[in-house]
């Protein structure tokens, strides 16, 4: 047994201190290790022994790296100033990408894999940038730019194989339909896990904001899956008893997080003045939406389940799925009555998406509000005004 998968099997937890704790007072450990530029987490997984790979927006097929025993991250920017990674950079980029760089240069996390993918110019070349200051690989997993095409299907089962050999050579364990099954259905129990916990969201809001719900979600992002499914499990039961006082504020969805997330402070702000009954939030981790199949192929079922049993996000082009007509059913779905309409500055995909959404809820008479967002952000009475404002002008009209 190799020291990978030794590693796997025989553990000590990464995250024990949330067992004993109140809701609240989980919610708010979750919290401290989502704004911890230091990822301790995975600095435990590191010392006793353990293989990372860092995966950069929006999805990744996780199960890979897990049934070949190596913790996968999703590397997500965060509160960092920059310096390190600016000599790398121009100006007009998007803030999740400098972040990214500059917490990895000041060996905040530290991988044996990096993995981008082409969701953007800054993306596609963050492997390059990556790859030129780091002993490790850094490579770029390609999803089909056509989904609609009958060869998507064997063209990603083949990237995926190629993924699964680049792991074993940075240390992971060969992959093989065994180990891929068993990690196919600890995530399929996982994805099941978030679907019920935005179901609580949309049906009693008033028992987890959209705050709270991103802290937990994200937590996904950097936990063993095994631990971050034995967390749910005892959360959920106490979302679902949390003595909440039903409120009547009007219900919006949030659009606008697929890639860079807003600051948890933002999304608090907006939940103080009405309900976030859905957003696309790490839309990546909750990509999947019915489980995987387990039987015959699991590299192929896995392919086919990004394109056949999945959602929607301003960088994946499917003439099956027509984004601004997957905006109006999460919003029917939700029964929200207004959006919100974000994009982190600089993101062109987001801001060019904005004015497709922006159409089809004119046509729809569903009001939106439209704000920008950065990671970084740390003043918010702004959008609280702004919000209010949106809010009492549709009550009143």
């Amino acid at each position: 047994m190799s020291q990978t998968e030794s590693t796997m099997n025989a553990r000590a937890a990464l995250f024990p201190e949330w067992q004993g704790l109140r809701l609240e007072q989980i919610l708010a450990l979750c919290r401290e290790h989502m704004e911890d530029p230091t990822y301790p987490i995975v600095k435990k997984w590191r010392a006793a022994g353990g293989k990372v790979l860092g995966h950069f927006q929006v999805y990744f097929p996780e199960e890979i790296a897990h049934a070949c025993g190596m913790l996968p991250v999703k590397i997500r920017g965060g509160q960092a100033d920059g310096v390190e990674a600016s000599q790398h950079f121009g100006s007009y980029l998007c803030s999740i990408l400098k972040t990214s760089l500059d917490l990895a240069l000041c060996k905040h996390v530290e991988l044996d894999l990096f993995v981008t993918h082409p969701i953007c110019d800054g993306a596609r070349n963050l492997a390059g940038i990556w790859g030129r200051n780091f002993p490790y690989k850094a490579q770029v997993l390609h999803l089909p730019q056509n989904p609609n095409s009958p060869s998507a299907y064997g063209f990603l089962r083949a990237e995926y194989a190629r993924l699964a050999g680049d792991i074993e050579a940075a240390g992971g364990v060969p992959l093989d339909d065994t180990k891929l099954r068993a990690s196919l259905e600890l995530y399929n129990r996982s994805r099941r896990m978030m679907r019920e916990l935005y179901r609580i969201r949309r049906e009693t809001p008033w028992k987890l904001g959209a705050d709270e719900s991103m802290v937990l979600v994200g937590m996904a992002g950097i936990l063993p899956r095994e631990e971050f499914n034995g967390l749910l499990e005892a959360v959920l039961p106490m979302i679902e008893s949390r003595r909440a006082r039903e409120q009547d504020k009007m219900r919006v969805v949030f659009e606008g997080g697929f890639c860079e997330v807003p600051p948890y402070d933002l999304l608090q702000a907006v939940s103080r003045s009405c309900f976030v009954v859905d957003d696309d939030v790490f839309i990546g981790l909750r990509w999947i939406l019915e489980d995987v199949a387990t039987e015959g192929d699991a590299l192929a079922n896995l392919a086919a389940a990004y394109m056949d049993k999945s959602s929607y996000s301003p960088v994946q082009h499917d003439n099956d799925k027509p984004r601004e007509k997957m905006l109006l059913r999460r919003v029917r779905a939700a029964n929200a009555e207004a959006v919100i309409l974000a994009a982190a500055k600089m993101c062109e995909p987001g801001l060019d998406e904005q004015v497709a959404y922006a159409k089809a809820l004119d046509q729809e008479g569903i009001p939106y509000f439209i704000s920008e967002f950065e990671e970084n952000q740390n003043t918010f009475d702004d959008i609280s005004i702004q919000m209010e404002t949106f809010l009492e002008n549709i009550m009143f009209n």
